[in-house]
């Protein structure tokens, strides 16, 4: 008995297996957290603030 081997098919098929797991690793990663200064940014926009209002 011979086998028929349907590559087309075949191709498809790990095409979407391999596309499923790259979807999940993708959603499973999670972002690096920084240590974030908030006092610091928020002197940053209010010096940002200041210098536009004196160029206007």
């Amino acid at each position: 008995m011979a086998v028929t081997r349907l590559k087309r098919k075949e191709k498809r098929n790990r095409a979407k297996a391999n596309n499923r797991v790259q979807a999940i690793k993708q959603l499973s990663k999670k972002p690096i957290i920084k240590n974030v200064d908030v006092e610091a940014i928020k002197q940053e926009f209010a010096a940002k603030a200041g210098q536009t209002e004196q160029q206007a």
